[in-house]
């Protein structure tokens, strides 16, 4: 004989009643108010409309950290004649870990006998294997975290330019190295040099800002980017963004057309570490003179 929609609500209400004994604490079960007494008033005159399929959430503590999985619930009018649909979630699992058991309650629930009911057969299924997941998520979280330290990186930029002169722009140089927290230098006279330090998106950033609109005679001569496990201040080679003014040769002149003293930069360089870049900006070996 078929079995009918009303024996099958009625089932279910002796399962949640059952459910409730198994997990009386506050919580436990996550059920709408409404949704027992809309059941109970179909059931009392089944002439009228279906009432709203039956959801609820249980809470279940996992392994001895008591590792929160949640198991949510959704039954169809015909269940136990059809498959519930069942859901176990967990902010401790990531979302492949959580598709996997998911799965695999599925294809547990599904070789059990149709018409049986087997919400606390899943409710103990959870429990007795969703320990390895949340620990192969565990695993992974802290690989996760640890590849997160090495990625951490520092950006420098050396900036090679004909001259740099002009107030205007060099107020535009500083402040935009403050403004991005960026350490580093700006060289002033004939020829400029610049060079930043910092998160690569700031340095890139300093560097459209001062390029244009029509900054023609510069260049970006060389980009170091360095990873570190460690702590990422000890990567700068400047404390501070200073600002250079070193002797120079010829005369001052209407525009200002002076040479800076190189061997000066050159020296500078190598008390930074850095003296290798002289030959990159400017395309030949620095010497320092004897003394």
């Amino acid at each position: 004989m078929a079995v009918t929609v009303k024996e099958c609500l009625e089932l279910q209400l002796l399962e949640v009643e059952m459910l409730l004994s198994m997990f009386p604490k506050r919580g436990e079960i996550s059920l709408d108010k409404g949704a027992v007494p809309s059941i109970q008033r179909y059931l009392r005159n089944a002439n009228g409309a279906l009432p709203p399929q039956l959801e609820y959430c249980i809470a279940l503590d996992v392994g001895e950290a008591k590792v929160k999985v949640e198991l949510q619930v959704h039954l169809p009018h015909m269940y136990p004649q059809v498959a519930p649909q069942l859901f176990a979630r967990s902010d401790a699992l990531h979302r492949q870990q959580q598709l996997q058991l998911n799965t695999r309650l599925t294809s547990h629930i599904s070789s059990l006998d149709s018409g049986d009911l087997c919400i606390c057969e899943a409710v103990q299924w959870v429990k007795d294997n969703s320990l390895p997941y949340l620990e192969n998520s565990k695993i992974s979280s802290e690989r996760a975290s640890a590849e997160i330290r090495v990625k951490k990186s520092l950006h420098r930029m050396w900036i090679y330019s004909h001259h740099i002169y002009r107030q205007e722009l060099r107020k535009k140089i500083f402040d935009s190295a403050k403004k991005l927290n960026l350490t580093g230098f700006c060289l002033t006279g004939k020829p400029g040099v610049i060079c930043v330090e910092g998160p690569q998106e700031n340095c890139e950033e300093f560097w459209r800002v001062i390029r244009y609109p029509n900054w023609k005679h510069i260049s970006c001569k060389h980009v170091d980017n360095i990873e570190t496990e460690g702590n990422i201040d000890d990567l700068h080679l400047f404390r501070g963004f200073e600002d250079l003014q070193f002797q120079a040769h010829g005369g001052y002149g209407l525009r200002n057309d002076y040479h800076m003293d190189l061997g000066q930069f050159l020296e500078f360089l190598k008390q930074h570490q850095s003296g290798h870049i002289f030959q990159i900006l400017f395309g030949v070996e620095g010497k320092l003179s004897d003394k």
